[in-house]
C-alpha cells in the first residue's frame, strides 16, 4: 500500500539553490499528465524546496510548429513519444530514462472500402502514404514506417512489396482577421493531426495510410475508412511497439545528480497518479479528454475501456527491451545521429526507491483531493 509521507525529503543547501524545474508532455494519456493536472507535481516541488514547477517554452508563432521535443535546459524532465527522446539522447543530450509507462492506443491502418482491401495481404502492390513532416524531429513518419513495417511483416511482407508515396505538409491559413488570411505556414500548428493521410486517401491519392490514437480514431470515423490492420491491440506484443508504446519519462542528468531528492519527489507523484488512476475511471477519462483535446465519450475509443489501468510507471524488462528494439528500428531508418545503448540509458534506483517508500507502510493516503481539478491550484486532504 502507499505510505502517507508525501515524500518530503530535506532539501540540499547550495550556493545557488535550484528555484524552477522545467518539464515538457506531449498531450497523450501518461500518469505524469496526470500528477501535474492534479497539481500534485507543483505541490511536491514546493513541499520540497520551494521550487516551482515551469513549462517549457513555447513559441507563440502560429506559423511554427508545435515542438514536444526534449528540453536541453539542465533542470528539466518530460514524458512523452520515444522518438524525440530516443533522438535527443542520440545526438548526445545528457538525460536518463527514469521510469516507462504502456498505454495500447488506437493504431491502425486503414483503407476506403471501396477499394476492397480487406486485409494486410492485400496491400501487396498497393499504395501506402507516410507523412513527412517540416520538423526537425519527424517522429509520424517515425511512426507509421514502423508501423507498416511490422504489420507488413506479419504476413511475411516488407516496403518492397508496396509503393510508398510521401505526404508532405501543404500551406494552410495561419493567422486570419476579419475572413482574410494574413499568413499561412506548412507547419502543423493549427493542423489536424492527420490532414495530409486523410486528404491523400480521400482523394484516391494512396491506398492506406497509418492513424493512431483518438484523433486517428474520429478521422478514420469521419471518413468512413475501413480498419484493415488493428495494430494498437494486436496480440502480438511486438508488433505494438512504437512512438506511443513505452512512452519514456526523463530526467536531465543535471537533476539527478545534483537533486537526487527532488527526481524522487516527482517520481513519487506520477507513481501515486497511475495509482490513483486504477480506481477513479471517469475522473481519469475527463483529465485524459482535457489533455488531449477531445470529448470524454472518445476516450474509450483512442486509449481503450480499461485505459484507466494502463497508466502506471514501471521499468518492466519487457518494456526496456520494447524501447531498445524501437530504438534499433529508427537507427536502421536513419533517424539518429548515433547508437547508444539503452541499458545504460535507464536509471533503474530513483524509481526503486521512490516504490519501497511509497510501499512501506499498509495504510495509503494520496497527497491531494481525488477529485480533477477545475482550478489551478489543488486543494489539500485534512
Amino acid at each position: 500500500m502507499l505510505e502517507k509521507s508525501f515524500m518530503r525529503i530535506p532539501h540540499k543547501p547550495r550556493d545557488l539553490p535550484l528555484r524552477e524545474i522545467w518539464h515538457s508532455r506531449c498531450p497523450v494519456p501518461t500518469p505524469l499528465n496526470l500528477a501535474v493536472q492534479l497539481g500534485w507535481v507543483a505541490q511536491a516541488l514546493i513541499e520540497s524546496g520551494d521550487v516551482a514547477l515551469r513549462s517549457s517554452p513555447e513559441t507563440s508563432d502560429p506559423v511554427e510548429p508545435v515542438q514536444y521535443h526534449e528540453s536541453k535546459l539542465p533542470n528539466s524532465f518530460r514524458q512523452g513519444g520515444s522518438v524525440p527522446a530516443i533522438c535527443a539522447r542520440s545526438s548526445g543530450q545528457p538525460t536518463r530514462v527514469v521510469g516507462l509507462s504502456w498505454t495500447d492506443e488506437f493504431q491502425a491502418v486503414i483503407a476506403m472500402p471501396e477499394l476492397a482491401i480487406n486485409s494486410i495481404r492485400d496491400l501487396r502492390g498497393r499504395r501506402i502514404g507516410l507523412p513527412r513532416h517540416a520538423t526537425t524531429i519527424d517522429h509520424s513518419r517515425a511512426a507509421a514506417l514502423r508501423a507498416f513495417a511490422a504489420v507488413l511483416a506479419t504476413e511475411q511482407m516488407t516496403f518492397a512489396d508496396v509503393e510508398t508515396i510521401d505526404l508532405p505538409d501543404h500551406e494552410i491559413p495561419s493567422v486570419s482577421r476579419d475572413g482574410a488570411v494574413l499568413a499561412t505556414g506548412s507547419g502543423r500548428r493549427g493542423r489536424y493531426r492527420y490532414t495530409s493521410e486523410i486528404q491523400a486517401l480521400a482523394r484516391g491519392e494512396v491506398d492506406a495510410v497509418y492513424v493512431k490514437d483518438v484523433h486517428g480514431a474520429q478521422a478514420t470515423h469521419l471518413i468512413g475508412a475501413s480498419v484493415i490492420g488493428n495494430i494498437g491491440f494486436h496480440p502480438d506484443t511486438s508488433v505494438r511497439i512504437n512512438n506511443c508504446t513505452p512512452r519514456p519519462l526523463t530526467v536531465s542528468q543535471f537533476l539527478l545528480d545534483e537533486y537526487p531528492e527532488l527526481v524522487r519527489a516527482i517520481l513519487a507523484q506520477v507513481v501515486l497518479a497511475g495509482t490513483w488512476a486504477r480506481t477513479h475511471r471517469e475522473a481519469t477519462i475527463t483529465l485524459l479528454a482535457r489533455e488531449t483535446g477531445c470529448a470524454e465519450n472518445w476516450v474509450p475509443h483512442g486509449y481503450g475501456e480499461n485505459v484507466h489501468l494502463n497508466l502506471g510507471l514501471g521499468l518492466n524488462p519487457s518494456w526496456v527491451d520494447a524501447l531498445d528494439t524501437f530504438k534499433a528500428f529508427l537507427l536502421d531508418h536513419g533517424f539518429l545521429a548515433a547508437d547508444f545503448d539503452v541499458q545504460d540509458w535507464v536509471d533503474p534506483a530513483p524509481l526503486r526507491d521512490v516504490t519501497e517508500r511509497l510501499y512501506r507502510n499498509d495504510a495509503a493516503t494520496l497527497p491531494f483531493t481525488a477529485d480533477p481539478p477545475d482550478s489551478r491550484a489543488p486543494r489539500s486532504i485534512h
